[in-house]
């Protein structure tokens, strides 16, 4: 199950406070949360064919990819992207800057206008 509109807001925000204090590593993670959960939505409300490849309804990353790309919009394609950054070099490798960050939130923001 995808989450809520309310709780991908939420995320965003709680992710804007996080940032505001310095933690990168949870502000990138729920930057890229509120982005990964968005595209789930999409591919429903789309009713997109990478639906059909889903095992037990558990999304790989291979499966988001293929989500992103088969909803064909170049802006949620760079939040994608931008947001994948987010997840690798911020989350898992701890190595993304707040500066880094600060740069590319309001990209971020602009998936809500998807919701």
């Amino acid at each position: 199950m995808s989450a809520s509109p309310q709780q991908i807001r939420e995320w965003i925000n709680e992710a804007d406070e996080l940032l505001e204090k310095g933690d990168v590593v949870q502000a990138s993670e729920k930057y890229y949360k509120a982005v990964e959960e968005t595209v789930k939505v999409l591919s429903r409300k789309f009713n997109l064919r990478v639906l059909n490849k889903l095992k037990h309804g558990r999304w790989t990353s291979e499966l988001l990819f293929d989500a992103v790309n088969e909803l064909g919009i170049d802006e949620i394609k760079d939040i994608w992207y931008i947001a994948w950054e987010l997840h690798i070099d911020g989350f898992h490798e701890m190595r993304l800057t707040k500066e880094r960050l600060k740069l590319v939130k309001g990209k971020i923001h602009k998936i809500l206008n998807y919701l």
